[in-house]
């Protein structure tokens, strides 16, 4: 999927939403749509696919974090609505890998260069950086590496 097909795919979706009058959706893709042209104007240059996915996933990650919180505090009906916003993010990310198929990556990476502890932790995380950004959450890699080198 091409950056600008994701961007003009979320456009399409704040015009369907405006008209089915899904106030929620419409509000997060705005969002969306904000956060990525921040970034491009920042940058004074049209945004990748790596980096627009990259933001969609920012979103959904603090999302998450204030799912934690709001649940900690008994706020279910914030939760719900961070729930929601998630699941409306999410469609534009790739499919995400499985545990399982992630533990084989990881592993198999682990072997190819050579680590065998954690001092190599940076070494193994550079390489899994390329071959799995937007395709799962680095922070669970991350805590996978450790795990395995530990």
């Amino acid at each position: 999927m091409e950056t600008s097909s994701v961007t003009s795919l979320i456009e399409d979706d704040i015009k369907s939403s405006m008209k089915k009058g899904n106030k929620v959706k419409t509000s997060t893709l705005r969002m969306a749509k904000s956060e990525i042209k921040l970034l491009e104007i920042n940058k004074k240059n049209t945004l990748s696919n790596t980096e627009t996915l990259s933001v969609i996933q920012k979103m959904i990650k603090q999302r998450k974090e204030s799912i934690a919180h709001f649940d900690k505090a008994g706020r279910k009906e914030l939760v719900e609505k961070e729930t929601n916003e998630i699941s409306f993010l999410e469609v534009y990310l790739p499919e995400q890998l499985t545990e399982l198929e992630l533990q084989k990556i990881v592993t198999t990476q682990i072997n190819s260069s050579s680590a065998n502890s954690i001092k190599d932790m940076g070494k193994v995380m550079g390489i899994l950086k390329g071959e799995l950004e937007g395709k799962a959450d680095m922070g669970v890699v991350s805590n996978l590496v450790k795990e395995l080198l530990s």
